[in-house]
Order: structure tokens, then C-alpha cells, then sequence
């Protein structure tokens, strides 16, 4: 599964959710959506508005979410 996680820079909840999934051993991708404005629009288009927002396989968020993270595999 592939787990996408969409930040800002000095975002705490996106620190949190990188420490989560660091904690969990799981492999992720960060994208800073100050330096990607096609980034920015997808998750726009997906309906968020606040970052964190992780995609992972066919799961969406937005915000650090414990219960969340603790499903992925």
C-alpha cells in the first residue's frame, strides 16, 4: 500500500502523523504543498481545506488520526 501524507512546513498535526507512521515502521511519502501547486489542487479537489491529509491505498484523511494510522498494515 502505497501512504501519501500531504503537509505544510512547521504543521504540528503533520509532525504528529510522521511520528505516528515512523513508530508503526511504515514507509510513507511526504508532500509539501507550499512547493506543489498540482498537489495543493488534488487534495483541494478532493474536498480538504487543513493538512495533514494522508491517502493511503483507497483511504483518505485529514488531521493527525490516531485510529486512523493504527489500522493501516
Amino acid at each position: 500500500m502505497t501512504i501519501t501524507v500531504y503537509s505544510k512546513p512547521s504543521c504540528v498535526q503533520c509532525t504528529a502523523t510522521t511520528r505516528a507512521l515512523d513508530m508503526r515502521g511504515l514507509n510513507y511519502r511526504v508532500i509539501d504543498l507550499t512547493m506543489d501547486a498540482e498537489a495543493m489542487q488534488e487534495v483541494s479537489d478532493m474536498g480538504y481545506r487543513q493538512v495533514p491529509v494522508v491517502v493511503a491505498g483507497d483511504a483518505h484523511w485529514a488531521g493527525f488520526r490516531p485510529d486512523m494510522i493504527g489500522q493501516l498494515v
